[in-house]
């Protein structure tokens, strides 16, 4: 698609011919996946639920739904419900590819749990792979990605490989890797726009070789740092695109996701698509920021609050991998925002020098557990999380003396750790 020059062109996406000989695209909601692994949103089992239901009524294909990155999924409660609510066949998982080992336990884990398609999530940008990767090579990204493919069909999953920070990734390297990944047997691919940077004639420019690779179906995953989610998934389904990939209420990290609501009415009032029950829309936004506990409207952009909130390490220690600009650009600023998916590498990060002397991060991780399901699982930054080690150090102390006056081992007053450690192999990556 060509960038308009004059003031009175008419892009491409709103010409008749366009509008009558694109086949429609399918559309996969990512609410029980991607808004759910926001900072600070935890979705329970009746979220998921109603959310799923809500999302079929309308008329949405596929319901994305959790994240496996490994034995014991923590977001096992969401995917065993959006099952029971509307069957494994219209949902689809995340499962987290790092290595080989990894990955094959993800995939029997998601196995275990009745998964029938997969969305593997593959860093593909060299800046992403150094992070997260043995090596950020492009023989290792291919040689990975058509192994985990290669494991996945012989368990029978129908697969769709991602392109983690895709668009940001050198043409030349992206196209390659998703050769490789439909040469091994890749049955979809979805080009993640993780870090919002194209304007919708370039999106159009890097799907338009994305789809011209022999046996590809292409989709669309948008973020909406800079607005322009629903422009770019309209862009790429121009491009060939068959997919596009959306959250309720747009709600997501970065600035959120192509706003369902949106892209179904541009599909409605631009391509005249009757398809959907749009009917249900608002409920379902309704219902989706309900359980979000994010009010009655998401804000996108770079100057929402959670714009640029993060709970996971990685993010917080390499925060400019995951950015569209600086927050300080607009005036806002990173922060932490948790509720209780607590592991020791974000404790420590959190408490940083402030960590109190001989403090035990998986003791103290299992106690603030306890302690936020009591209290109702408020939201806590870096500050909280601060207080609440103090707290914890004294009552330790305080429990500790008491039983030593009274003549116990001096070891019986430690919390147990069998929690922290339960959680941390419960927490995606």
């Amino acid at each position: 698609m060509d960038k308009p020059t004059a003031a009175g062109d008419t892009p491409a996406l709103l010409t008749p011919a366009a509008r009558s000989t694109r086949p429609l695209p399918s559309i996969s909601d990512a609410t029980l996946r991607d808004s759910a692994h926001m900072a600070g949103v935890e979705f329970g089992a009746e979220d998921a639920a109603r959310i799923a239901r809500l999302l079929v009524r309308t008329g949405v294909e596929l319901v994305e739904v959790g994240m496996v990155s490994g034995a014991r999924s923590g977001d096992r409660h969401l995917i065993e419900a959006a099952h029971e609510a509307v069957g494994p066949e219209r949902c689809l998982t995340l499962v987290m590819v790092r290595d080989r080992q990894q990955t094959a336990a993800a995939l029997d884990e998601a196995k275990r749990l009745g998964v029938r398609s997969v969305m593997f999530s593959i860093p593909t940008s060299a800046e992403h792979a150094a992070l997260k990767l043995a090596s950020p090579s492009p023989k290792y990204l291919f040689s990975l990605a058509a192994s985990a493919v290669e494991m996945a069909k012989e368990r029978g999953f129908h697969v769709t490989f991602s392109g983690e920070d895709g668009a940001r990734a050198e043409r030349g390297r992206l196209v390659d890797y998703v050769a490789s990944g439909f040469a091994a047997g890749g049955d979809r691919f979805r080009l993640a726009e993780t870090v919002a940077t194209l304007a919708p004639w370039q999106v159009h420019d890097v799907i338009s070789d994305l789809v011209a690779i022999d046996g590809s179906q292409i989709e669309i995953h948008s973020h909406n740092m800079l607005g322009m989610a629903t422009a770019n998934s309209l862009a790429a389904y121009e491009a060939g695109a068959e997919w596009i990939s959306v959250t309720a209420g747009g709600i997501g990290e970065r600035g959120g996701n192509a706003p369902l609501a949106e892209v179904l009415t541009s599909l409605r009032v631009v391509y005249g698509d009757e398809r959907f029950d749009l009917t249900g829309l608002t409920e379902l936004t309704e219902a989706a920021l309900a359980g979000a506990g994010l009010g009655e409207a998401f804000m996108s952009g770079p100057t929402a609050p959670h714009a640029f909130a993060y709970e996971l390490p990685g993010q917080l220690t390499h925060p400019a991998a995951y950015e569209t600009l600086p927050p300080e650009v607009v005036g806002n600023s990173r922060r932490l925002r948790v509720r209780t998916r607590f592991s020791a590498p974000l404790l420590t990060w959190a408490l940083g020098d402030a960590t109190p002397e001989g403090l035990d991060v998986d003791a103290f991780g299992a106690w603030l557990s306890r302690r936020q399901e009591a209290d109702g699982r408020p939201l806590l930054d870096r500050a909280a999380i601060r207080d609440r080690a103090v707290e914890f150090t004294a009552e330790h102390r305080a429990v500790l003396a008491a039983e030593l006056a009274a003549g116990l081992p001096a070891d019986s007053a430690a919390p147990a750790t069998g929690d922290a450690a339960a959680l941390a192999a419960q927490s995606p990556a």
